[in-house]
């Protein structure tokens, strides 16, 4: 993937946290699709798009500096994104060339979420077929590239509880393919999504894991709602939780598990600058930060890039960002014994230049 923004790709921090194995558990399938393929759908497809190299492409799917710091430009691109979807194939091979990034930079556990509906609405495909393309291809790469990965289906907020109601059926159905958890995103100011409960109570009584996004667009209200009205053991972002110290506290004796996506948060205008974030206040307030990258072509980053500007800009230390990397692992929705699995090969790996926490 063309990662523009990967000046220092050759320094020895950047070559240091590549090599370091990462978990990943916050990014979305139609936000990690690599420029060349689209250029390559847009010349076949006959895409309607003011011209079909790479360099045309770019500032209508990716965050470039002419873009506002605003959540209207950033969602402005899936708006883009959703039109490459134009059949079966091309859904396969985006799906396949998701793992096959994250595999590259020695992710060794990756949960990548999709929206069923977001890859459906070109073509009318049928959401259940949709989602055993994407598991088909998963299955196939994880295997080829080593690499243990996992799914998520995601639904939106501002969309019907019926498509809801049916994403979570797809998914409960699925468990036994590698689909381990539910998630609502979209914007949660405008859609608080109390309305989805039931269909989140369900998936948790058949077994899936839980994320919600939340403490993004809208304050601590909404982390309140995800937790104790949707049951998320994981939010989506969360990050102004900083606003509310009774309930950080309060998140913290719970275990809540954060799913932090710096870049994303300043692109999108929820906060200014890296020294602005929070993540380096929540994680020294004992929170359970993970890092992450949401969407990778829209960012125009990989992991890698997102950790060293977590060292860089926000103030992390190699340690730290080794403990969010653990983090990440004892939040994976994987069964105990697959979890104390992974968390076993990575505290092998960092050890013993890196103090465990016994979290």
């Amino acid at each position: 993937m063309d990662h523009r923004n990967n000046k220092n790709s050759h320094n020895s921090l950047y070559q240091s946290i590549r090599a370091m194995p990462k978990v990943e558990l916050h990014r979305h399938l139609e936000g990690t699709l690599r420029l060349e393929t689209l250029a390559e759908i847009a010349h076949e497809h006959k895409i309607e798009l003011p011209g079909y190299d790479t360099e045309t492409i770019r500032p209508l799917v990716q965050i470039t500096d002419d873009d506002q710091a605003h959540s209207q430009a950033y969602l402005s691109k899936f708006a883009v994104l959703r039109g490459f979807y134009q059949s079966r194939e091309i859904i396969e091979r985006v799906a396949y060339e998701a793992v096959a990034d994250a595999a590259s930079e020695n992710t060794i556990y990756f949960e990548m979420r999709f929206t069923p509906l977001a890859l459906t609405k070109v073509r009318d495909f049928r959401m259940d077929d949709a989602a055993d393309w994407v598991i088909d291809m998963v299955e196939q790469a994880s295997r080829e590239y080593g690499i243990d990965v996992r799914l998520i289906m995601s639904m939106n907020r501002h969309e019907s509880v019926e498509i809801g109601q049916a994403i979570m059926e797809i998914a409960v159905d699925r468990q036994d393919r590698g689909v381990v958890g539910l998630d609502l995103a979209g914007n949660e100011a405008d859609f608080p999504g109390v309305d989805f409960e039931p269909i989140f109570r369900k998936a948790r009584e058949s077994g899936l894991g839980m994320t919600i996004h939340a403490g993004e667009w809208a304050g601590p209200e909404s982390i309140r709602l995800a937790i104790d009205v949707l049951g998320a053991s994981r939010l989506g972002h969360g990050v102004r939780i900083i606003e509310d110290p009774d309930l950080l506290q309060e998140t913290r004796e719970r275990g809540i598990v954060y799913e932090v996506c710096p870049t994303s948060n300043i692109q999108s205008g929820v906060y200014g600058s890296y020294e602005q974030h929070p993540l380096k206040a929540m994680y020294q307030a004992g929170l359970l930060t993970t890092i992450n990258t949401d969407n990778t072509s829209v960012s125009a980053l990989n992991l890698t890039d997102e950790l060293v500007r977590t060292v860089e800009q926000i103030g992390l230390s190699i340690d730290d960002v080794k403990q969010n990397i653990l983090h990440a692992a004892r939040a994976a929705f994987l069964t105990p014994g697959e979890r104390e699995c992974l968390i076993g090969r990575l505290t092998a790996e960092f050890a013993p230049d890196t103090h465990i926490s016994p979290q």
